[in-house]
């Protein structure tokens, strides 16, 4: 087998080997059934058993309670932009969104088209470099809405934003779901794309209230309907198997190795190695203010574009893949992800310097 290298990627990005090397098990026969896990039927006992188990791994992980729909679905987060407001933003409401990079952006741009909106707050003015610490709510919102990680721009909030009492707070966590604990009672909705840290992408975790589920208006499509999807164990039409299947596979992995707790501590202790050699680095610059930087894309800069180019062709000529920045923000991105290794990390950093000695 060819030698893995290095993966930096945004996404889809790195999964546990242990994890790739179950799957792979699986491909042929899942269990004994003689049955590929891809060729499965999504409503024959193997397969419901497989989402079961998913679903229940999921909650054990996060202390996911019974007042919560957990449900497996596709589309992605872009699609969640638009079905969070089709689900819960009147015509005549008011939903609150903190704008905060280039996603956020977006799902607010969707919301328009289904009620009226107000911006929070917003860090568009210094290009998305930073967490606002000043935020003006509505007086009654439908919901309040913000994306805890931004992968684009490396920034993440610390907690979570404290919105008008009674609001449901709603959370795009695409980029960092699951990296460190979470406290779901502040929650009305929480939903991530899989391919950053919870499996391959095609699949989208959505962990809602059911309360917040009723309230959905009928008129809509099923297909855009969450009590549908609910009603249905994310089975209304075929789900993406493969990928459920994987993410049951990653929700056990994370408990293997502490839990969220645990995770999250293996996370900061990664971040903090690159962070503490790029604030002493006299070459390399990390974009992200200081108290908003995030664990799971760390983004920078030499200030040269032709450096940069030299830096993320040399990387990758030595193993270090996925490290060009978004066209938003330039430079480099490191996204160090749950699954990416602690030694990936130190090897990066010690490249790193090396190429920094090597400038003079």
């Amino acid at each position: 087998m060819t030698q893995r290298i290095y993966n930096f990627s945004a996404g889809p990005a790195v999964m546990p080997v242990e994890v790739l090397e179950e799957a792979k098990a699986n491909m042929l026969s899942l269990g004994e059934t003689g049955i590929g896990v891809m060729e499965h039927s999504h409503r024959g006992k193997p397969f419901v058993a497989v989402a079961e188990e998913a679903e229940a791994n999921c909650r054990k992980l996060a202390g996911i309670s019974d007042d919560f729909h957990v449900l497996f679905l596709q589309g992605g987060a872009s699609t969640q932009f638009f079905q969070v407001p089709m689900n819960f933003l009147g015509k005549d409401q008011t939903a609150d969104y903190l704008v905060t990079g280039s996603w956020s952006k977006k799902a607010l741009k969707e919301a328009r088209l289904f009620g009226k909106t107000n911006v929070v707050c917003s860090s568009e003015d210094r290009n998305f470099c930073y967490i606002p610490k000043e935020a003006k709510y509505s007086d009654n919102p439908a919901y309040v809405h913000f994306t805890s990680n931004n992968t684009i721009f490396g920034t993440q909030f610390a907690t979570e934003p404290e919105g008008p009492a009674g609001a449901p707070l709603i959370c795009d966590a695409s980029s960092d779901i699951f990296s460190r604990p979470l406290d779901l009672n502040k929650y009305g909705m929480i939903y991530a794309g899989a391919q950053k840290n919870l499996g391959p992408s095609g699949l989208t975790l959505v962990i809602v209230r059911k309360d917040l589920v009723e309230k959905g208006p009928e008129s809509l499509p099923s297909m855009m309907q969450y009590r549908i999807h609910a009603a249905n164990d994310s089975m209304y039409n075929t789900p993406p198997t493969f990928g459920i299947f994987a993410m049951g596979l990653v929700f056990k992995w994370i408990e293997k190795n502490g839990g969220l707790s645990g995770i999250a501590e293996k996370n900061a202790e990664k971040a903090q190695i690159l962070y503490d050699y790029l604030d002493g680095s006299s070459l390399f610059k990390p974009t992200a203010d200081k108290d908003s930087r995030s664990k799971m894309n760390v983004c920078f800069v030499t200030g040269n574009e032709e450096t940069d180019a030299k830096f993320i062709a040399a990387a990758k000529a030595e193993g270090f893949d996925g490290l060009k920045g978004h066209r938003s923000v330039g430079g480099m991105r490191a996204s160090i992800y749950n699954a990416f290794p602690k030694q990936g990390v130190v090897d990066l950093v010690a490249f790193m310097k090396d190429f920094e000695s090597k400038q003079g």
